[in-house]
């Protein structure tokens, strides 16, 4: 079975400005790659789980997040981590509709290891808000983390990564 790093997009992967659809809106934490590389150098795979409110909001269309997706993967890839759209999990749906893949649910995560078949206890999750933590948590995650928004987090921060 394969472990897994679970990142949260907006605060954790790049700077959260409020429902960013756009690259030109998107810009990386600093140090973000880095951590996502020497994680992936340990055994773990990259995997994206993220609210997309926005998409059900109608400030950005579910293209524009496709394209997004896209750039931010090639950037990803230009840095050596191994990626491809397969392992970016997002839910479109507002809050108040009541899904299961939307963060604190577990739907995200579940689908994530039923595709890749991951060890859940093994796995880490890093996010910015006390939901990503519990849809961690709920799907057996064994470790998370839960860092200040838009914040570089060092991998030393991450003991038994």
């Amino acid at each position: 079975m394969k472990k897994a790093l679970f990142l949260d997009r907006d605060g954790v992967i790049n700077i959260d400005r409020g429902y960013v659809g756009k690259i030109e809106d998107f810009e990386f934490v600093d140090g973000v790659l880095d951590l996502i590389y020497e994680a992936q150098k340990r055994g773990y795979i990259p995997i994206v789980v993220t609210n997309q409110s926005g998409i059900g909001r109608g400030y950005y269309s579910g293209e524009d997040f496709e394209k997004l997706t896209s750039w931010m993967v090639r950037k990803m890839r230009e840095r050596g981590i191994v990626i491809d759209r397969s392992h970016i999990f997002f839910c479109p749906h507002r809050p108040d509709e009541g899904c299961e893949c939307r963060k604190p649910m577990p739907g995200m995560f579940r689908e994530a290891q039923e595709r890749f078949g991951i060890d859940m206890a093994a796995s880490w999750m890093i996010g910015d808000k006390p939901g990503d933590i519990e849809a961690a948590k709920r799907a057996g995650v064994g470790h998370t983390y839960l860092t200040e928004r838009n914040r570089r987090i060092d991998i030393k921060e991450l003991h038994g990564l």
